[in-house]
């Protein structure tokens, strides 16, 4: 593999700014992954582990002013924004270190012997262990949380799994600085620099996630990429587990009597949330489905008028920014479209936000239209306007898995008058998380949050928000018959460790 510069673009003017590295080679990838392997050891106590995790967070926040310029430069996000998201990335860094503290995520499961049971049980004890080196691949459009310092190296950490990041083209240099503090955080507990390894280039990226000593992998990205990820994952000699997030389209659906009941103030929310970020949420609502008739029309008036007072902004690189351009023509130019408010190109480097509408029975059987089925990253979202319910569910019953669904109801409904349960009955099999009378941009970082869900949402079942996303990481092994003096202290009867746990069926905290 040849070495090529790795440059630091202005996605403003598409401008490059600097050489910041250069793509990793063969070799590199492997002396990273196998550097990270080594530094195992230094991840085997849960105290250490803790204490690095927050020495993490506390560096990233003492360089906060020099990272958010740096990731301000790279992404055209805006300082506001990303400090927001660099907090976001702190918080969840302590959030895991609180759960290794705990030490539930463990599953720590003692049964003792009983010839009395049919078949008889043998002494059992089960845990989780770590599986070994992580694969990371950044995001684009979360240069913090989903990338070098984000959710699936803070979760990977915490599960004892060194990581090796694969930097997102779109933020070379920030990549670099994050991944020096997160060495310094390491360097301060004795953890080998190596627990964070760092590789750039597309092939690199392959060379990943086929090498032998790579245990499992975290991607965020497009469906193409990912897939090709996750294939060449599965055809691997030993193959491993591949969690990936690829694509939503995270649908809406509002109800006549929502619509009625507040017309203007979903379309003014649903206005907010297509554009938050210039359209560049995974989360971002991509399809609405709203009725037709008076109330659906001032719903339409309102959204309108939002996304007309909203300014063009920038999209994290210029090869995005002609995807969605070429996206919204492509979209456009089917039959019985209409563009209240166009999307497309704003100025030489940005691009204006918009929305279409297309009667629903369109969607409702296989065709030319599938394309307003598809993602399209960026500042655009279609609304679909049904006649009826029946239609509505046609439409429903054709999409693929979402991060989200979310449905809009009346107070009558969401009181359990109406539709309401058999709407969210619909929405369930769709995605891994289901909101009521909200919007799903924004992921909050909490134990009981899901981001995930099925195929092309994600690869697995899993989350890669919340306290869940360490499970991703572990796998379970049980000891039969073992003396307790060749046991883990984990598993020991006396609990030296005070790990919450299930002993003879019964549950200690």
């Amino acid at each position: 593999m040849a070495a090529a510069p790795v440059w630091s673009v202005d996605p403003r003017t598409g401008k490059q700014r600097e050489q910041v590295a250069v793509e990793a080679t063969a070799q590199e990838v492997d002396e990273a992954v196998r550097a990270a392997h080594a530094a195992r050891g230094a991840l085997a106590d849960r105290a250490v582990r803790s204490a690095f995790l927050r020495s993490a967070a506390d560096q990233l926040e003492g360089a906060k002013d020099h990272l958010v310029e740096a990731a301000d430069a790279e992404t055209a996000l805006g300082p506001v924004r990303l400090t927001g998201e660099l907090a976001r990335t702190c918080y969840q860094l302590r959030a895991f270190a609180d759960i290794v503290d705990e030490g539930a995520f463990l599953d720590v499961v003692i049964n003792h012997p009983d010839d009395t049971a049919t078949p008889p049980i043998p002494d059992l004890r089960r845990y989780k262990v770590p599986l070994g080196v992580v694969a990371v691949y950044s995001a684009s459009n979360f240069p913090f949380a989903f990338s070098v310092p984000g959710g699936d190296t803070a979760s990977a950490l915490a599960a004892g799994c060194p990581v090796v990041v694969k930097a997102h083209p779109d933020h070379p240099a920030l990549s670099e600085l994050v991944a020096a503090v997160l060495r310094r955080a390491a360097a301060q507990h004795d953890i080998p620099e190596g627990v964070i390894g760092l590789v750039h280039g597309f092939e690199a990226g392959v060379e990943l996630v086929k090498h032998p000593l790579v245990s499992a992998a975290g991607f965020t990205g497009s469906v193409r990429g990912g897939r090709a990820l996750f294939d060449a994952a599965a055809a691997r000699p030993v193959p491993i587990p591949f969690h990936g997030e690829l694509g939503s389209l995270n649908p809406v659906v509002i109800t006549e009597a929502a619509a009625a009941e507040r017309a203007e103030a979903i379309g003014t929310g649903l206005a907010g949330s297509m554009t938050l970020g210039v359209g560049q949420f995974c989360v971002k609502p991509g399809l609405v489905l709203a009725p037709t008739g008076a109330a659906g029309d001032r719903l339409v008036k309102s959204l309108t008028e939002a996304v007309s007072d909203t300014d063009a902004g920038v999209l994290l690189d210029h090869r995005m920014r002609d995807n969605f351009v070429a996206g919204v023509t492509e979209r456009t130019q089917l039959p019985e479209v209409d563009t209240p408010v166009t999307p497309g190109a704003g100025s030489e480097h940005t691009v204006s936000p918009g929305f279409l509408t297309v009667p629903a029975e369109k969607l409702t059987a296989e065709g030319e239209h599938d394309l307003l089925l598809e993602e399209c990253f960026g500042p655009l979202t279609v609304v679909a306007r049904y006649e009826d319910e029946t239609e509505a569910t046609a439409v429903l019953s054709r999409l693929p898995g979402n991060l989200t669904a979310t449905v809009h109801l009346s107070t009558e409904e969401a009181a359990g008058d109406g539709r309401g349960a058999e709407i969210l009955a619909e929405l369930t099999p769709l995605a891994g998380r289901v909101l009521v009378n909200g919007w799903p941009t924004g992921v909050a970082v909490a134990p009981a949050q899901h981001h995930g869900g099925p195929y092309p949402a994600t690869t697995s079942t899993s989350t890669s928000v919340g306290g869940t996303a360490i499970e991703r990481w572990l796998r379970p092994v049980a000891y039969q018959n073992a003396p307790e003096a060749l046991l883990p202290r984990e598993l020991r009867d006396d609990n030296p460790l005070g790990l919450p746990r299930r002993f003879n069926g019964r549950l200690e905290r």
